[in-house]
């Protein structure tokens, strides 16, 4: 498998973010456009969308891999004071420490807890220094070594010290040893390329013993903290890329503030399961942006984005591949404290590049997975998103035979779609706006979701009938929706094609996403670019022209 990947990798010449710095604003503002017309059903049916939430707003600037002034300068790499990453004392970090690690034409086979307790004006920083050809220093999970210091802070006991170090390249968590109700907080990863952790692969645990990795398990794994920051890596070749876990326990055990930001991720997954994801992340306030989500492993049956969030804005990212794109779901590990949220209510889902196989699965899943609870139960149906799904200025390009769009779990889900341009190749034969909830609902439950539609352009054969049942719910809108047999947008730049019907035909949505301004775009080579309206209005779909 090592050959394998490595081949992959050399196949893979890439260039994220160019130069030492990487820029990615957040700065949110109103889209402007007209009114909405709802076409073919009348009204937008109840439930009404839950109060929404206040968008991010703060700015995200990464500059150069460089001590803070505020702590210690921790520099690993050849010649350096660290030679080796398991030399560095990880279990010491401190608010302000910057741990930078320099590119080196050998990977660093290491892997490692972090605990640190940073602050707003002094994070923890681990970060990559690169290397002439603007390389990412590469942190290796095959034939990592652990540093021994780090046995207690994994756990109390073998059992528990075996789960946590099993699990992940790099693990976010609070030391075992320390104060039950601690966790770490304001600490940013950034600028490596990290690799190489699933079941086939081997490290040295703490206690020097050779140990084959979990299946369950990611490159980067959150089991503990607040105000993380995942950005400008490259991850590859694990069971997940990013995992992030919240209980019921206490405000301590809820991940919070998590963002996810202009990384490259690719070749996640476990061949035949559909258990792990590129990323599965289960948080309050969490952003996915200006990401590039590349195709699963092979024979991975996984999706792209998997989410049990409050308060999710995926955004700005080009995904690839998954049996679906995005699936959001419901707050398995810790419902008590996201149904209790507003947030948990509102999914914003905006500006985003979309390609995959129809035939592996939908699109986009809102709602829930676990079925058949009766009304009143603490699990299931009880505990599914019950919002609003605003859904908008993205472009989806589905290939094979079979597409399935939206899948709306019950009809206390609704998805707010307009702005979106929605193009299948040739080969889709079957071009479906939904997919039937077929598992076991509840009779409490009504399946297939309310889908509300403004304007959007899709290819022209589209339907909502299935040969074989017909769906429940709602559909509403169909009149305002623009067709087309071929495509609008130049399938590899995602760019409106000169004179589509999509140039300029943008519309304000609902009032309750006002606020969700579409301020950037990826370019070719998916960076982030500032989106500025050039004509009238707004283009739809992820790209102005």
């Amino acid at each position: 498998m090592d050959s394998m990947m490595d081949k992959t990798r050399a196949r893979r010449v890439r260039m994220l973010w160019a130069g030492t710095a990487l820029a990615l604003g957040a700065a949110l503002a109103g889209c402007g456009g007209g009114g909405e017309d709802t076409g073919s059903g009348g009204t937008t049916p109840s439930p009404s969308p839950a109060p929404t939430p206040t968008p991010p707003v703060e700015t995200l600037a990464l500059g150069a891999c460089e001590a803070s002034g505020k702590g210690t300068d921790y520099q690993v790499g050849p010649g350096k004071a660290y030679t080796a990453l398991d030399q560095v004392p990880w279990e010491s970090l401190k608010a302000g420490d910057t741990v930078r690690i320099f590119y080196s034409s050998t990977p660093y086979k290491g892997k490692f807890l972090v605990a640190a307790q940073g602050t707003q004006t002094a994070p923890v920083r681990i970060c990559g220094v690169r290397g002439p050809n603007n390389e990412r220093p590469i942190i290796e999970g095959s034939g990592a070594t652990t540093r021994s210091a780090l046995l207690s802070a994994y756990g109390n006991t073998a059992e528990t010290q075996d789960i946590h170090q099993t699990r992940s390249v790099i693990v976010v968590k609070a030391l075992a040893n320390g104060t039950y109700t601690d966790y770490p907080r304001w600490v940013q990863i950034d600028g490596l390329n990290i690799r190489a952790a699933h079941p086939s692969y081997t490290f040295t645990d703490a206690t020097g013993a050779t140990k084959n990795y979990a299946q369950f398990g990611a490159c980067v794994w959150i089991d503990r903290g607040q105000n993380i920051l995942i950005a400008d890596n490259e991850i590859s070749d694990c069971q997940m890329a990013v995992f992030s876990r919240s209980t019921d326990d206490g405000d301590f055990m809820v991940t919070k503030n998590i963002r996810i930001a202009g990384n490259y991720l690719w070749g996640h997954g476990i061949a035949g399961s559909d258990r792990e994801h590129t990323t599965y992340t289960q948080s309050v306030g969490l952003v996915i942006e200006f990401n590039r989500y590349g195709p699963l492993r092979s024979g991975a049956l996984g999706n792209a984005v998997k989410d049990r969030s409050a308060g999710l804005v995926v955004r700005y990212n080009r995904i690839e591949g998954g049996a679906r794109s995005v699936d959001m779901v419901e707050a398995e590990d810790f419902p008590v404290t996201a149904t209790a949220l507003a947030a948990y209510r509102s999914t914003f889902v905006y500006g985003n590049q979309f390609k995959k196989n129809g035939d592996d699965g939908s699109f986009f899943h809102y709602g829930g997975d676990h079925f058949g609870a009766a009304a009143g139960a603490n699990w299931g149906e009880t505990l599914f998103r019950r919002g609003t799904l605003y859904f908008f200025n993205n472009t989806v390009h589905g290939t094979g035979t079979n597409v399935r769009l939206f899948q709306i779990s019950t009809t206390l889900e609704t998805v707010e779609a307009w702005n979106n341009v929605f193009w299948f190749d040739a080969s889709v034969t079957s071009l479906n706006l939904r997919q039937a909830e077929n598992d076991s609902l509840s009779t409490s439950y009504t399946p297939d979701g309310i889908l509300n539609l403004g304007v959007n352009w899709i290819r022209s054969d589209w339907t909502d009938t299935t040969a074989w049942k017909t769906l429940k719910g709602q559909v509403n809108g169909t009149a305002n929706l623009l067709t087309g047999s071929s495509a609008p947008f130049d399938t590899s730049s995602f760019v409106p094609n000169a004179s589509s019907a999509i140039i300029d035909a943008g519309k304000a949505g609902p009032s309750a996403a006002s606020a969700y301004g579409v301020n950037y775009q990826l370019d070719s080579s998916y960076a982030p670019v500032a989106r500025t309206v050039k004509g009238a209005a707004i283009d739809l779909g992820a790209t102005e022209r």
